[in-house]
C-alpha cells in the first residue's frame, strides 16, 4: 500500500534526509561538488515557514519511494496561484506502480483546495512515458523554450 503525503513544516530530521537520499537518484547530475548537501540545504529552505514551497512523498512499506516538489507562483496570466512542478520522482524499483499518478493526483487536489489556477512543468521531449502519464491526468503541451541563469 502506497500512502501519499504533504511533508509538514516540522517534519524530523529522519524524514529529511529519507527525502534527500531518495531524490540523490535524480540529482546526482546537477554538477554540485555536493549534491547530498545541496539537496538537504534545498528542503529545509522548503520547509520554513514563510516558504511557497512544497514537497509530498509516496511511502511505502514505511519507506520513502517517490516524491514531488513544486513551488506556488502568481501568475498574471492564469489570474492567480499556479504551481511550477519543479520535480517528480520515482525510485527505480518503485515505478510502473502507478506511485507519480498518485503524487500528482494529490498535488491536483491539494491545488484545487488552495484556489490555484493551474500547473505548469517540463520534461524531456523524448520521456515518452513521462508524457503519456501528464497526458492521461490532462496536462496539454506548452511550446516554448526555457532559458536559465545561474549565480
Amino acid at each position: 500500500m502506497v500512502k501519499v503525503f504533504e511533508v509538514s513544516r516540522d517534519a524530523d530530521e529522519s524524514l529529511r534526509l529519507k527525502i534527500a537520499e531518495l531524490l540523490m537518484g535524480q540529482m546526482e547530475s546537477i554538477g554540485s561538488n555536493d549534491p547530498y548537501q545541496q539537496l538537504l540545504h534545498t528542503i529545509y529552505l522548503s520547509l520554513e515557514t514563510q516558504s511557497q514551497a512544497h514537497i509530498f512523498v509516496a511511502e511505502k512499506d514505511k519507506a520513502i519511494v517517490g516524491a514531488a516538489f513544486f513551488n506556488v507562483g502568481i501568475s498574471m496570466e492564469k489570474g492567480g496561484h499556479y504551481i511550477w512542478l519543479n520535480d517528480l520522482y520515482v525510485h527505480k524499483e518503485h515505478r510502473n506502480q502507478g506511485i507519480a499518478k498518485k503524487l500528482l493526483l494529490k498535488i491536483i487536489h491539494w491545488a484545487e483546495t488552495e484556489d490555484i489556477k493551474g500547473i505548469e512543468l517540463e520534461t524531456g521531449i523524448n520521456n515518452e512515458a513521462t508524457k503519456a502519464l501528464y497526458n492521461s491526468l490532462g496536462f496539454y503541451d506548452i511550446v516554448s523554450k526555457r532559458y536559465g541563469f545561474r549565480f
